[in-house]
Formats: C-alpha cells, sequence, structure tokens
C-alpha cells in the first residue's frame, strides 16, 4: 500500500484555520481527506457539514470525508485509521492533523518520524501555517507558540489581510521572513486557497529545491566573508515588532527568539568532520532547532547531498548531479530558538575541506 500522505495545519487561535479546513472539506475536489482534530481544540468543525452519529470517534462527512477526534494519542488515532483504511472500513487518500491553536507543531511533525509504524503508513507532506495580520504582532510578541508555528511552517498563509493597512501587512511579511525564509508566504481571504497550495507540496521531502526567499538573501544586515555568507533575522527592529504600533515605524527593539540564519559555503564540505560536527550541535541544541534544511556540496561525490531535520531527528538523501558549469555552493538555512550563530558558522567552517 502506497503511504497515505499527512498534512499538519496549525495556527494561533482565531488565525483561521477551521474556515480553511471547512473550505477544503466541502469544496468539490473528488478527494476523500481524514480530519484528526486535537479534542481540546477550541473549535470543533461546525457540525451542519457532519452527517453521523457522534458516538463513535470517527464522523463520516457528507461529501465523503471523514473527522476524528484524537481521544487518546495521535500515534494510536493514526494507526486506527491506517489499518481500517487497509481493512476497507474506512475510504481516504489522505490525511489533515489540525492542532489546537497553542500547539507546538513539534511532537506533532516528530510522530512521523520517530514511531515505526506510523513511518511505513504515512509520509508527513508539510506543515501549513495560518497567521491573522490583524493580532500577529501582538500574538508573536508575546506567545512563543505563535512563534514556533511560524518557525515549523512549509507554507504560511496569512488571513485577515484586509484588516490591516498595506504597511502593516508588509511589516508582517517582513518579520515573518525572517523568523522563517523558506516558507512561501500569501495573504488569504476566508480561506479561499487553491488545493495545490495545501496538499502534495512535498515540504517534507529530501529533495534538492531549497526554498529560501531571495528578498531574505539581500537582507540589510548581510555579511560577507571570502569562502561563505550568512544573513540572518538577527536584532530586527522593523516596525512589526512594537505593541501597538499605527504604522508609524517606531523602532523600538523587539526580538523575536525564533530567528533564521542561511549558511553558504562554496568549499566543499569534509563528510566526516560535518556528521560528527552536526551530530555534536543536535545532541545539545536539538530541542531549539526547529527546521534546518540544506543542499550540500560533499567531497567524494557529483551528487547534491540533501538534509533536512526537526529537532533532534536528522535525515540526509543523494539529489540529483551537479549540473555541468553550475556553481557548486551549499546553503543552509537554520530556523530555531536562541540558536547560538557563530558557534553553528565557526563547526561549519571548520567541517569544510
Amino acid at each position: 500500500m502506497s503511504l497515505i500522505p499527512a498534512t499538519i495545519l496549525t495556527g494561533f487561535l482565531g488565525s483561521g484555520k477551521t474556515t480553511l479546513l471547512k473550505r477544503v472539506l466541502t469544496e468539490a475536489h473528488g478527494q476523500k481527506i481524514a480530519v484528526i482534530e486535537n479534542e481540546f481544540g477550541e473549535e470543533n468543525i461546525d457540525n451542519e457539514i457532519l452527517v453521523a452519529d457522534t458516538q463513535e470517534n470517527i464522523i463520516q462527512m457528507s461529501n465523503g470525508c471523514i473527522c476524528c477526534t484524537i481521544r487518546d494519542d495521535l500515534r494510536a488515532t493514526l494507526h486506527d485509521l491506517a489499518e481500517k483504511k487497509r481493512k476497507g472500513e474506512l475510504d481516504f487518500e489522505r490525511v489533515v492533523i489540525e492542532t489546537t491553536g497553542l500547539a507546538d507543531p513539534g511532537p506533532v511533525a516528530q510522530t512521523f518520524f520517530m514511531d515505526d509504524e506510523v513511518a511505513e503508513q504515512y509520509l508527513l507532506d508539510s506543515i501549513l501555517t495560518l497567521v491573522d495580520a490583524k493580532h500577529a504582532a501582538d500574538q508573536l510578541n508575546d506567545r512563543q507558540e505563535a512563534r514556533r508555528q511560524v518557525g515549523f511552517a512549509d507554507q504560511i498563509f496569512i488571513s485577515k489581510a484586509d484588516l490591516v493597512s498595506q504597511d502593516e501587512l508588509d511589516a508582517l511579511i517582513h518579520r515573518l521572513k525572517h523568523m522563517n525564509p523558506r516558507a512561501p508566504m500569501r495573504p488569504v481571504h476566508f480561506g479561499e486557497v487553491a488545493l495545490s497550495e495545501v496538499f502534495d507540496l512535498r515540504g517534507f521531502n529530501l529533495n534538492a529545491k531549497l526554498d529560501i526567499d531571495p528578498d531574505f538573501l539581500k537582507a540589510e544586515d548581510e555579511h560577507d566573508h571570502d569562502h561563505h555568507d550568512h544573513e540572518h533575522g538577527e536584532a530586527c527592529n522593523h516596525p512589526s515588532h512594537q505593541h501597538g504600533h499605527e504604522g508609524h515605524g517606531h523602532h523600538h527593539h523587539h526580538d523575536d527568539d525564533v530567528k533564521s540564519f542561511v549558511y553558504r559555503a562554496t568549499r566543499p564540505f569534509n563528510p566526516a568532520k560535518l556528521e560528527d560536527f552536526l551530530g555534536a550541535i543536535v545532541q545539545v541544541y536539538g530541542p531549539r532547532m526547529l527546521r534546518y534544511k540544506g543542499v550540500l556540496d560533499m567531497q567524494g561525490t557529483d551528487r547534491k547531498v540533501i538534509f533536512q531535520g526537526v529537532h533532534q531527528l536528522m535525515g540526509s538523501d543523494l539529489g540529483p548531479a551537479w549540473a555541468e558549469g553550475e556553481p557548486r555552493v551549499s546553503k543552509m538555512v537554520f530556523i530555531g530558538l536562541e540558536l547560538p550563530q557563530d558557534i553553528l558558522v565557526q563547526g561549519l567552517d571548520q567541517s569544510l575541506v
């Protein structure tokens, strides 16, 4: 049986997750989707789109989608769904997990890698994060969960953008890019999103495409070195970081603990040295490393090496060959909580040939 693709839908309270989910479930796209909701979530999918008796924790929906509530743990629920699908008791093609607005997506994502049974049945496709433009500045300032949700995202949808000025929206996007330069982001109106932007994004696939926003690489705080440069969102004093700003851009300093930086090198890595260094870093800082990903030039192979990780879980894979004439530049992006950039840069530098 081929792997069942899974999407994690996250976002702070009131950001529009259920609106987006309802749209996905009720649209006539012909896909059969299983939705898993965290039971203690602040909102349940509205009952009028459900047709079922709610004694069972798996509810069949009017358009063939199914919905279930996590009563025990996610692992057991995923296993239960896969088992019912295998036996022909339930028919669905993919799973969407809607986390509660206060959830850290990290442990949810890790379930797909740490549990062998789950890993054999599911493919984690991507983490989608909704950000409420109207309340984002305060939420990002005050709530670590909101910042972590941004850090984990493979795709960011900005809701309620029509309720803020263009300057405020630009400031928010600028801030989000400093926190996570690898997630495409765009405003959405009432959850109106093409399904192609929600499913099969392959955000977790080890592929050679390292999406880093090109404008982020032209960041104003760029540092150039002879063989590499790293750009980062350190100490950004952009107007979106203020409480109660009215779009005037007073530069009060607010430093997000979720930050990203990009490392690039034009010399190849020594595989053994890099493996030792990354292994050591993940041991110490893994819980603070939300997402990290890279396309690397390794000594001894003509193929790109793709690596990525979530917290302490790290994997690598051989990608396509470097094209003739293509500059062999290694690029890595690290997104995490107060990561020690100087230690990372020094260790990576020392792992080069």
